[in-house]
């Protein structure tokens, strides 16, 4: 098979919205100096701008479904720091990359296109193979108690759940709590644009693994 060439990869337009004003807050969040595990991927394109934006870290990208990895791969393919893209279910009872080995986790727009179990395992996960005091930063819309939603993100989760009734946004209080039981404490929430927000927790070193 042939490389892929730049007009053959997969581009995600809200991706390339989202990338600086994303960015902006793992730079607060991310020692100069990293090693990152991202989960689901997707097209690659956060993986590549980050890399190519902040060289000190090295990236893992993963992604669920297979098709997805030569495309992250090919998009990465400039920058040696972005490691070969793994296949990653975070369903699976275990993960195929060494526990205690991340300064920080990144995830963004999953929880709301995954079954509600899909939380905890990723909370599970994160726990593990976090360093302590690593940081899980999560990308995406929630709902957040006492807040109204924003009408386009109302309609968001209205059509998710049409989509597939397991889907939709997610509670902020919900997803804090499958995180404090796996031992990640919660650290803030971060305005984004387009209704969004960025949920920063922490490995607590100290809690039962």
């Amino acid at each position: 098979m042939s490389p892929l060439s730049p007009a053959d990869l997969p581009f995600s337009p809200a991706a390339d919205r989202n990338k600086d004003p994303i960015l902006a807050v793992l730079r607060q969040v991310i020692p100069a100096q990293a090693q990152v595990l991202e989960i689901a991927s997707g097209t690659g394109q956060h993986a590549a701008h980050f890399a190519g934006e902040c060289p000190g870290w090295t990236w893992q990208p993963t992604d669920a479904q297979a098709e997805a990895l030569p495309a992250i791969a090919a998009r990465c393919s400039p920058w040696p720091r972005v490691l070969a893209p793994v296949l990653l279910d975070v369903m699976g009872p275990s993960w195929p990359l060494p526990e205690d080995a991340y300064d920080a986790i990144y995830c963004a727009n999953l929880l709301h296109i995954s079954p509600w179990p899909t939380c905890a395992a990723l909370m599970q996960g994160a726990a593990r193979h976090l360093v302590a005091g690593g940081a899980l930063v999560l990308y995406g819309p929630y709902r957040v108690d006492g807040e109204p939603l924003a009408p386009g993100n109302l309609a968001f989760d209205a059509d998710l759940r049409s989509r597939d009734a397991r889907w939709g946004l997610r509670s902020l209080a919900a997803v804090v709590e499958a995180a404090s039981d796996a031992g990640l404490g919660f650290e803030q929430r971060i305005a984004m644009p387009a209704n969004n927000l960025v949920l920063v927790f922490r490995r607590d070193a100290s809690a039962p693994r």
